[in-house]
């Protein structure tokens, strides 16, 4: 089913019938209900070249909304509609995220070829693009496609920079290699291309070798160098030597400059560059707390590559998405592919599940338990069409499995549990809470948008998950605006983490996870209450007062189950659903299956028999052999569990 995108225009269209006196309650007011709502885009009034007056809906600038907008926007965008005619396009600032995305230009017929510069002024400064043909049935048919092709070349053409954040081992420097190989027009590779699937596309001898291309580790440059400016230093003049060297017979202006440099091979050859910067955010992350080095390296990126015409394509890849400093923002030509936003990128940086399933049936590994351990970064994108989702996994762990036959901790051998433990042990907001709760296989709500898109800026715990995202130590499913930890082997991290710290209690309730499991095993009813009591008072940090933190100390308690079993919680049935079922995996068949049934202030017979009144079974449908039947309940009385198991045989 196609995706239908709302607009709403009380603000402006609205206005005409109030003077666009609104009254600023009113438009505030207004604002976040549509936003509450889910309203795709919220027309918020007029760019009209007049002061704006107290309370109405008519603005002279973006920075004028400010204080209009929500600070949590969700999924809306926020707009303004320009006239072409009464607006002055230098009027409007540059886009800084914090206001308006967008501007929807409106103009008459007469006015359709004037407008395209308006419109590109528009995108140049950073702006969602929306344009409105006044009396569009005064257009013919072949009117109205000339305007539509106009415009898409308009876009099109300031696609051109590109940043892709993504951990530590996902091909991001594989991808940047790829693209040089296509790009440089210094050696045929066009044996490489032809058999992929590019070689189909309309434009793959358009642009196949035929650029001048620049690639950088910028982490080679730091790590060589002791601060910023020589850094920068270096790299210019490398840069610089390597260009005139290639380019001898031209008569460069000022030797010293790189930006001149470029301009001047530009003028002799007509050619843009293609420039690709890896690890683009290493000085983010080596210098955390020095801003004034930081906000150099932005100046120097934005004087070298924005409204530079010999850019033909500026492609950064990095962990952390563009650093942002309020209305400093640099860098703010860049579209972004993040892991908390990853457009219509999401598939192509990590592997695919069919790409996984095919190296499994290469090297005879088990499909099931690469997912077990390997699985879990869900990425969505959205389009007209739907929104797809796609399940990626970490190259690098997955091909050390597949080469060495054997699974294990792959992708986070190339940097310690130390990392991991300097943000949970900030403890933020309840932060704690929080880990807990994802240890024992839960989501956590957080919100994305207060991320300063670097390592030391932390306003809530909402900040310091979000890096975690970023560093692939969790998973952000952008629908429901949540996060987990993603697999087996990131879920081990965080153990060996919480293992160093003063959290002795959920270390302890996940080491005694093994006997716990044993005695599920066993039909030991009594071990199982007792164990599953013991965890309760270690893990005491939870609000312990319904079932659904009932289900988490379950989880935390039965940790080790993850060694042999997938964990589903609420598992649906046809007559209802099943509290947390464990299904064995493949190569630990000879494990039964279990079936938990959890109540609270009620008791665990009564659990039984509603797993058997309700055909809670029926829901394990490919599974056929030894099955546990398990009923847990907590008395608020005596605070205890009780906990009673029956085996039987599903065929």
């Amino acid at each position: 089913m196609k995706r239908v995108n709302i607009l709403d225009c009380t603000l402006r269209d609205g206005a005409y019938l109030i003077d666009s006196q609104f009254g600023n309650t009113a438009i505030k007011g207004i604002i976040e209900g549509l936003t509450e709502s889910g309203i795709d885009v919220i027309e918020c009034g007029f760019l009209k070249d007049e002061p704006h007056r107290e309370g109405t809906t008519i603005f002279n600038n973006a920075a004028q909304l400010r204080s209009f907008l929500p600070t949590d926007k969700r999924h809306s965008s926020y707009v303004c509609l320009a006239d072409y005619s009464r607006y002055h396009i230098d009027n409007l600032e540059p886009y800084d995220g914090t206001s308006i995305d967008g501007v929807r230009a409106c103009f008459f017929k007469s006015e359709r070829f004037e407008v395209i510069d308006f419109c590109k002024a528009i995108v140049n400064k950073g702006y969602k693009l929306y344009v409105q043909p006044v009396d569009i049935l005064g257009y013919t048919d072949a009117e109205l496609l000339d305007l539509i092709e106009k415009i898409n070349e308009l876009v099109c053409t300031e696609q051109k920079y590109v940043c892709v954040s993504r951990p530590r081992r996902f091909g991001k420097s594989m991808a940047a290699n790829m693209l040089a190989a296509y790009y440089k027009k210094d050696e045929d590779t066009r044996p490489l291309f032809d058999k992929l699937l590019i070689s189909q596309s309309e434009s793959y001898e358009e642009h196949l070798n035929q650029y001048d291309v620049i690639r950088i580790n910028m982490q080679q440059f730091l790590s060589e160098t002791y601060n910023m400016e020589e850094m920068l230093s270096k790299l210019r003049n490398y840069l610089i030597m390597d260009l005139q060297e290639a380019y001898e017979k031209i008569r460069f202006r000022e030797k010293t400059s790189l930006v001149q440099t470029m301009k001047d091979v530009f003028a002799y050859t007509g050619c843009p560059f293609i420039i690709l910067i890896d690890e683009w955010d290493c000085l983010f992350r080596e210098y955390q707390k020095d801003k004034e080095a930081q906000k150099k390296y932005l100046d120097f990126l934005r004087a070298w590559l924005k409204d530079q015409d010999y850019v033909g394509l500026a492609y950064m890849t990095g962990i952390l998405p563009i650093k942002k400093y309020g209305s400093h923002s640099a860098l703010n030509m860049f579209i972004e592919y993040s892991m908390t936003d990853p457009g219509d990128v999401a598939q192509y940086f990590g592997f695919t599940e069919e790409e996984v399933d095919t190296l499994c049936q290469e090297y005879g590994m088990s499909f099931e338990e690469t997912k077990a351990w390997y699985n879990g970064y869900g990425l969505w994108t959205h389009s007209r069409d739907g929104d797809q989702f796609y399940s990626m996994y970490s190259p690098k762990s997955v091909v050390e499995a597949m080469l060495r036959h054997k699974f294990g901790t792959y992708w986070n051998q190339t940097e310690t549990y130390e990392a991991l433990k300097v943000y949970i042990q900030m403890n933020m907001d309840g932060l704690k809470d929080s880990v807990v709760e994802m240890l024992a296989g839960g989501s956590v709500r957080i919100n994305t948008g207060t991320f300063s898109n670097d390592m030391t800026t932390f306003a809530t715990k909402d900040d310091v998950l979000t890096l975690l995202v970023h560093l692939g130590y969790l998973t952000y499913d952008s629908l429901k605006e949540e996060v987990s930890i993603p697999n087996k082997e990131v879920s081990k991290e965080y153990v060996n983490a919480i293992s160093t710290m003063d959290w002795k209690e959920v270390i302890t309730s996940v080491e005694a996870s093994r006997k716990l499991l044993n005695s599920l095993w066993d039909m030991d009813e009594e071990t199982v209450a007792e164990g599953i009591d013991k965890a309760h008072r270690e893990i005491s940090i939870l609000q312990y007062n319904d079932e659904n933190s009932l289900s988490c100390t379950i989880n935390l308690a039965f940790y080790f189950a993850r060694e042999y079993y997938t964990i589903v919680r609420e598992l649906p049935t046809g007559k209802g659903f099943a509290d947390i079922c464990f299904i064995p995996r493949k190569i630990h068949a000879d494990k039964p299956a279990v079936v938990l049934e959890l109540k609270w202030d009620k008791n665990a017979k009564g659990a039984i028999s509603q797993i058997k009144e309700k055909d809670y079974v029926d829901a394990l449908k490919d599974y056929h052999g030894n099955l546990l039947l398990a009923g847990i309940n907590y008395d608020k009385k005596t605070k205890k569990h009780s906990c009673t198991i029956e085996k039987m045989e599903k065929v």
